[in-house]
């Protein structure tokens, strides 16, 4: 059997992260942007996460990714309150529409 090592985290975490920053830079519609900063976070917690059981024995790692998690949850709450007042204003969650603070 194989053991699961650092550099199979790391090459998850690498994937995760270029899956999200993929839909962020190409997708026009805010939840989708949105699902992609958070395929984002949760590839910096795997790092965080793994870095701190191969590298490093102190709870570092899990702290920082903690922090991360209740970070991401507050900021896709306000993020989501922003896309539906969006949506209540223009009829729309794209992007290219939303890009003027009159309604």
């Amino acid at each position: 059997m194989m053991a699961v090592g650092l550099h199979h985290f790391l090459v998850l975490s690498a994937l995760l992260f270029v899956l999200g920053l993929l839909a962020v830079i190409t997708k026009k519609n805010a939840v989708t942007v949105l699902m992609g900063i958070e395929l984002i976070l949760n590839a910096a917690n795997i790092n965080f996460i793994a870095f701190s059981r191969y590298v490093d024995t102190d709870l570092d790692g899990q702290l920082f990714a903690l922090f991360v998690i209740i970070t991401a949850a507050a900021a896709a709450a306000v993020a989501l309150a922003i896309v539906l007042n969006i949506y209540k204003q223009m009829r729309s969650v794209n992007l290219d529409e939303a890009d003027t603070l009159a309604g």
